[in-house]
């Protein structure tokens, strides 16, 4: 698709700098870096960002130095969108931006944490981790004099944003107007979407099968994986477990993106959008799989769901993940000056203007912006000093 094009230029129907709907607080442009780039070099430069190497994407950090921590999965994810992205003649810098950005909102303890801080949030609107990744660099990272935030571009904006209550929505203006209407994001923020369901899919197959939650027989129930585990095995009968388990996992990849690359070229040349513009005005995305992969991506996903995620060491993690949330926000909803000093004076100031509300809301960032290591080390400081620290057993 992208024969006539020269390598690394975009198509029409890409995000574009001359057609960016802009930043919040308008910058003057940098000289030799482009929107996105900067917007890309924000994200990477932040503590929310750094912070991504102690918090759980399955298993927790301790557990072990070779499982993935939310930042290894982000890097993962930016490399298969970017590959993706070349080959459908996209703008590279801006899909990398949104994937190393899309879980900078995540809270200690993956999913586990997310559900605990949820629960503990409901009087006051709930929490979501979608849509705190926008909270992340739209207000709370404080690095600029002109600007709270990170002040991304739009399109960067657009991409964090994956979905959003209706709710949530109206409150967010123009960023919202998709939601309500049921139009698309631009192809980047579509592509950036199905990269981290790939990402986390198949590299959670290997993290499950190196921490012993699941057999290589076990996965052998899903077609995806068993074709390519048996062409391995057929190919390189004498290479270790860890090889063969490895060469399987970057075939499975490698057989999802190429459907992803082929299946989405199809779909850009019947509907030939002019701009992003017209992307935006569909009904439906133009990203994404065929039928026959997609089922395979599925499968593969609903086993991962019945076998790792709800494996009992793993629910185990999550119970108790779950007590240490919760814990923190009650301790620091009770009294804010547990908190360090800005966050106590942010939960004081919210509080004046929306009372409870927005005491709990201070305390809610405060929580989810902590990594797994810190998280438990308050814990056992301000609540319970005789929690064993193993999280899985």
């Amino acid at each position: 698709m992208n024969g006539s094009r020269q390598p690394g230029t975009c198509a029409p129907y890409a995000a574009s700098a001359a057609a960016s709907r802009g930043r919040l607080h308008p910058e003057p442009e940098h000289p030799y870096r482009g929107i996105f780039q900067r917007d890309r070099d924000r994200i990477i430069h932040s503590a929310a960002f750094r912070r991504l190497v102690y918090k759980t994407q399955v298993f927790v950090n301790h557990e072990g130095d070779h499982y993935r921590t939310r930042l290894t999965h982000s890097l993962e994810v930016a490399q298969i969108a970017r590959t993706v992205a070349g080959a459908l003649g996209l703008n590279e810098h801006l899909v990398e931006a949104i994937c190393l950005a899309h879980d900078l909102g995540h809270t200690p303890f993956g999913h586990a944490g997310q559900d605990a801080l949820n629960r503990c949030m409901a009087p006051f609107g709930g929490f979501e981790h979608n849509l705190q990744s926008l909270r992340v660099v739209d207000e709370l990272e404080d690095r600029y004099a002109a600007f709270p935030g990170l002040n991304l571009t739009f399109e960067s904006r657009e991409g964090i944003l994956k979905h959003c209550s209706k709710r949530n929505a109206r409150a967010l203006g123009e960023l919202g107007e998709r939601f309500l209407q049921r139009r698309q994001p631009g192809l980047e923020a579509q592509l950036a979407n199905i990269a981290d369901e790939i990402a986390y899919n198949n590299h959670d197959v290997d993290d499950g099968l190196r921490a012993g939650l699941l057999t290589e027989e076990e996965l052998g129930a899903t077609d995806l994986f068993r074709d390519n585990h048996e062409r391995v095995r057929t190919q390189n009968a004498t290479i270790s477990r860890r090889a063969m388990i490895h060469e399987t996992v970057r075939g499975m990849i490698n057989e999802i993106v190429t459907d992803l690359i082929t299946h989405s070229c199809a779909a850009l040349e019947t509907q030939v959008p002019a701009d992003i513009e017209a992307v935006r005005e569909l009904d439906a995305p133009l990203i994404g799989l065929g039928p026959a992969a997609d089922k395979r991506h599925r499968a593969l996903k609903q086993f991962l769901h019945g076998s790792l995620y709800q494996h009992e060491r793993v629910l185990a993690m999550s119970a108790r993940a779950h007590d240490i949330v919760q814990g923190l926000f009650e301790r620091y909803l009770n009294d804010v000056r547990e908190m360090p000093k800005d966050h106590m004076r942010r939960a004081r100031e919210w509080a004046e203007q929306t009372g409870d509300a927005g005491r709990a809301r201070a305390v809610a960032d405060y929580v989810a912006g902590m990594t797994d290591r810190y998280a438990y080390s308050a814990y056992r400081r301000l609540v319970d000093a005789d929690i064993d620290e193993p999280l899985m057993g």
